[in-house]
């Protein structure tokens, strides 16, 4: 290409534009993209190669190589000079590409005689498409301004893909958005439900990628930023007053401020392409940079750079997140990853979520567990993949979403709902009955809440108390601090709600992967071993006794229970215990109602406190093993990490026993115990733990119902034994065992 960049750039995309506005197949296009493309940069070879399905490159055009080669010549991902840019997202650019590293001869092409390759990704905000080339004799390599001019090709190409403007025959040239595709993700939370995609984010559609006055376009774009920082300094000035906030925001100004980030989106403008076109190019760069990064703090900030792109495109577009269309009946929430504000406002209309990021413990999940409706995590890619109104099935049992299912996979999986139907209606019946085991063992079944909207399920769902009630989401979900009266109103309308039954009220739980809007990040390698729950609570006193009076106050006189997370030790405990007495005698001494009887209690998370000195057993009032913080730090298998969380059995022979020595040490001290987690409401769990002695269960109010069918059909006594028997044998877990006797007596 010549040295005058800028004016080639725009002749080739103006080339371009121009096939793409003819009436032809898609084959006729890709053909012929191919023919000027090598043309216009001057090389013997042009191919372009696209995904025939996750795995597999096919050749689909070129101009050079071997015609019979186009629709037979395929490779793998990581295969040959072209599989490793689709592996990895970056350019190759050799000028002796037979010594390249990962240098594969395909010899039906006939590019044996060609020396240098330049190869770029053909992708679209972050989502790989295929591979572009170019090939020639002369042994060289390709200019920095050659390379750009082939990127910007690559990008025509993934835009126009989207437009569906390459159709044809054949696995790489199907139209896009019509396969039917399964995700496998992670479960955030457990459910099943059909319905249709709702996308959090609407696609912004791109259309007018070449321009031929690039005057117009930069004023455009400036016009556009102007708009964009305004909106951004007005979001920090609403801010003012929470330091905290006004960190992270001014972060985020920072990059709309960016004289580099408007400069690259100039310079690519200058060479032709549209504002669009210019902001959708640094965005997919930042998406692809986004993809290489594994430090938390550099993919914050990407996030916030590819957040901007989005304001500046609907700005420039003027296609808003109000698109016009209607929700669906059932709609099926589609995002790469929401905050609990925005979840809460959907509300129970969702019948489902599907996130692209997120976590088991993020504030996402916690309010997915609050409305009880399923969640899908790490559904990677599903954003780009689903238009709105596609039909999605979401199986959160199985961390397992079908977008746009075959007729096969919809019967079975509508099979698979009308079961579970029928199973809830048999659970209904028990809903008024005590939990009773087949040898007379009372069992205490709990739910969990953390929202107003939670309280009808106690009465609905048969659960004698809510064992833990989570307050951190009325602080996730605000911009700034709650108030100690707002606090306390909503705290009486949940004991309103209650009826007399038990609310066991656990403090704020934050830090780790729950960190308030308003409160400054900690950046730490580990957070779920930081500065968190109780740690930050006796770090920062004045929000504990805030939420403690707010607590004591809405009780008026009635029966409170408090609970503390994440004490490790005896002497966290009794510091945070201290400040209920402080507060207490505050409120005494103001005039104010204090609650007849005030039991104050711990989770019992880590296996530290496990083995705390007998004083601590002798003086909480009642402990709540946190099953699922337990188990990650007593197996050192992080839940958030997909490839450990599994690996490891909750009815571990190691773990059982660890639990045993708990209730042993509990029964000694006449200290109350229950079982809080996930484990909890899985009836197999539930049965052994009440075996090993844990006789208060609480979980999510729907697995009420199928725990107390299994329990009130079988002998502790029973269970005991066979896990005993299974243990002496030397079994690594006794799941086999309990199964197998369960089974045999159903």
């Amino acid at each position: 290409m010549s040295p005058n960049t800028e004016s080639e750039s725009r002749k080739l995309l103006g080339r371009l534009r121009d096939t793409m506005a003819e009436d032809a197949a898609g084959q006729a296009r890709l053909d012929k993209i191919t023919h000027l493309t090598a043309d216009s940069m001057g090389t013997e070879v042009c191919s372009i190669y696209l995904f025939r399905d996750p795995e597999t490159l096919e050749l689909c055009a070129t101009q050079g190589l071997n015609e019979a080669a186009v629709h037979q010549t395929r490779m793998k991902l990581g295969e040959g000079l072209v599989g490793r840019v689709a592996r990895s997202g970056k350019m190759v650019n050799a000028a002796d590409a037979p010594s390249a590293r990962g240098f594969r001869y395909m010899p039906e092409t006939g590019e044996e005689i060609y020396s240098s390759f330049l190869g770029v990704p053909i992708q679209r905000l972050g989502e790989k498409l295929g591979v572009l080339v170019v090939q020639s004799k002369e042994a060289r390599e390709f200019s920095e301004d050659e390379v750009y001019a082939l990127e910007v090709v690559a990008m025509v190409l993934a835009e126009m893909a989207e437009l569906g403007a390459f159709v044809g025959e054949g696995a790489a040239l199907k139209q896009r958005h019509t396969q039917a595709v399964l995700f496998r993700g992670a479960t955030g939370q457990e459910g099943t439900a059909m319905g249709q995609a709702w996308l959090h984010e609407p696609r912004v559609v791109v259309t007018n990628l070449v321009a031929d006055d690039p005057d117009t376009e930069r004023t455009r774009l400036q016009e556009a930023v102007g708009e964009l920082r305004v909106s951004v300094d007005e979001m920090v000035a609403r801010a003012v007053g929470d330091q905290d906030q006004v960190d992270v925001l001014e972060a985020y100004r920072m990059f709309a401020n960016s004289k580099g980030w408007l400069k690259r989106m100039e310079e690519d403008i200058d060479r032709g392409l549209s504002a669009e076109a210019a902001v959708e190019k640094e965005q997919s760069q930042a998406r692809a940079r986004m993809a290489q990064v594994t430090d938390g703090y550099l993919r914050e900030r990407l996030s916030d750079l590819d957040d901007l792109s989005n304001r500046l495109l609907r700005i420039l577009t003027g296609q808003g997140r109000e698109t016009g269309a209607a929700m669906p009946d059932n709609p099926i929430l589609i995002a790469r990853n929401i905050g609990p504000g925005e979840l809460l406002e959907y509300g129970r209309s969702l019948k489902g979520v599907v996130l692209e990021e997120g976590s088991v413990g993020s504030h996402a999940a916690i309010v997915a567990r609050a409305l009880a409706i399923p969640l899908v995590i790490h559904a990677e890619r599903i954003t780009n993949e689903t238009l709105n109104g596609d039909l999605v099935l979401v199986d959160g049992d199985q961390g397992i979403v079908h977008l746009r299912p075959d007729d096969t996979v919809v019967s079975a999986f509508r099979d698979k709902i009308a079961m579970q139907a029928k199973a809830q209606e048999r659970y209904a019946v028990l809903r008024d009955q005590d939990c009773v085991t087949a040898d007379g063992c009372r069992v205490n079944l709990h739910m969990n809440a953390g929202l107003m909207a939670d309280l009808p399920s106690l009465e609905n769902s048969g659960a004698e108390g809510v064992g833990l009630f989570r307050t951190e989401l009325q602080f996730l979900v605000r911009n700034q601090m709650p108030r100690r009266m707002e606090l306390a109103s909503l705290y009486a309308r949940v004991l309103d709600a209650a009826k007399g039954k038990r609310v066991v009220f656990r403090t704020l739980d934050i830090g780790s992967d729950k960190v308030l809007p308003y409160m400054k990040p900690q950046e730490e390698p580990n957070p779920a071993l930081g500065w968190r729950a109780i740690r930050v609570a006796l770090d920062r006193p004045g929000v504990m006794r805030m939420q403690l009076q707010a607590l004591m106050r809405a009780a008026d006189g009635r029966a409170l229970s408090i609970m503390f997370p994440f004490i490790a030790q005896y002497e966290e405990y009794a510091r945070a215990r201290a400040e209920v007495d402080t507060v207490l005698a505050r409120e005494k001494r103001l005039g104010h109602i204090v609650p007849e009887r005030l039991e104050i209690g711990c989770m019992l998370e880590t296996p530290s406190l496990a083995f705390a000195p007998d004083r601590f057993f002798k003086e909480v009032e009642f402990l709540s093993i946190g099953g699922n913080d337990l188990k990650q730090f007593f197996f050192a298998a992080d839940r958030e990490n997909e490839r450990v969380r599994r690996r490891y059995d909750s009815l571990n022979t190691s773990f059982l026993t660890f639990l045993e020595g708990i209730v042993a040490r509990c029964e000694a001290t006449s200290t109350a115990l229950s079982f809080c987690g996930e484990d909890a409401g899985r009836p197999v769990e539930a049965l052994c733990l009440a075996a090993i002695g844990v006789r208060t269960l609480s979980m999510r109010p729907a697995s009420i119902g199928p725990v107390k069918s299994l329990l009130m059909r079988y002998s502790l006594g029973d269970v005991r034994r066979v896990i005993d028997e299974s243990r002496s044998r030397g079994d690594q877990s006794v799941r086999e065992a309990v199964m197998e006797f369960l089974r045999a007596h159903a």
